[in-house]
Formats: structure tokens, sequence, C-alpha cells
């Protein structure tokens, strides 16, 4: 885990504006920050650099591309040897339709977020993940609605 990267009044700011619009122009965002272009530009620069901005990204909706069903599935580990985290690491890497993988506290040792176009995508999934992963169990649970989803990260724009 890295540490926290100390953020000042107007580096929220930016982040702010980013996570909400990150195709703003140099000069409108330093415009919103109360910044000039370059003085702007330079902290953009040094977010990136330190990875509080760890990449840029257009969002799709999921529904518009045919992507159907959202699945979060449970995964209680066969073992917690080192090498069963390795293999689920390498395991999970190979499915483009798993979008996160938490490891987890409680019950679960594990909480996956699968998008798919249906049923008989994650049914084949389902199959050709518990075929290449010994897991204790494996309980799917099945988006019905997404009420509120949201990349901005609540940081807020007052200095701490």
């Amino acid at each position: 885990m890295t540490d926290a990267v100390p953020l000042d009044r107007i580096d929220r700011r930016i982040l702010h504006e980013l996570m909400r619009d990150a195709t703003l122009p140099v000069s409108q965002l330093a415009e919103r920050v109360g910044l000039s272009q370059t003085p702007c530009w330079k902290r953009v620069q040094k977010l990136e650099a330190t990875e509080v901005i760890t990449g840029r990204v257009a969002l799709v909706s999921p529904e518009k591309v045919g992507l159907h069903l959202t699945v979060f599935v449970e995964i209680e580990a066969a073992d917690h040897t080192p090498e069963w985290r390795t293999a689920f690491a390498a395991v999970v890497k190979d499915y483009p339709e798993i979008v996160e993988v938490h490891r987890m506290a409680g019950e679960v040792d594990y909480l996956l977020k699968v998008v798919v176009t249906g049923m008989a995508a994650y049914d084949a999934l389902y199959l050709d993940l518990t075929r290449r992963l010994a897991c204790r169990n494996v309980t799917s649970k099945f988006s019905m609605e997404r009420l509120k989803a949201t990349t901005a990260l609540p940081i807020g724009t007052a200095s701490t």
C-alpha cells in the first residue's frame, strides 16, 4: 500500500474537475481551479507522476454495448497458501469480463465484479473459472438494477 500524497485545495479541485470530465482542455481546467495554464498543467503532470492520476479513460454504458448482466461473485479460497493466491491472481487476469477483484475480510475471501452479455455468457465463465481454480465455495449475486455508478472519488475540494 502506498502512502497518501499530500494534496492541497487546488490539487483537489483539479482532481474533482478531471474526475467529472478528463477531456477538459488545460485552459478550461485552469480557469475552473483559478490558475493560469502553465501552473495548472504542471500540477496535472505532478499528479500523474506521483500516480494520483493513474489513467484517463472513456466511460462506456454497459447496456449500450450489449453487456446486460452484472454479477458479483463471492469466492471462498480452497486454501490460503501463497501458491493458491498466486494461481488465483493469474487466473482472474485471463478474463476481461472480470472488471474488479477485491480481497475481502469477513465471510468471503474475494469479491469479483463480472460484466457479461447475459446468463449464458456468465455460465460459461463460471464453468471455466471453477474448472481452472479450486475454490471452497462460489456464490453468484445478480444485479437487478444499477442505482448509482461513479468513478469519481469523494476527495472533496477542501485542504486536509
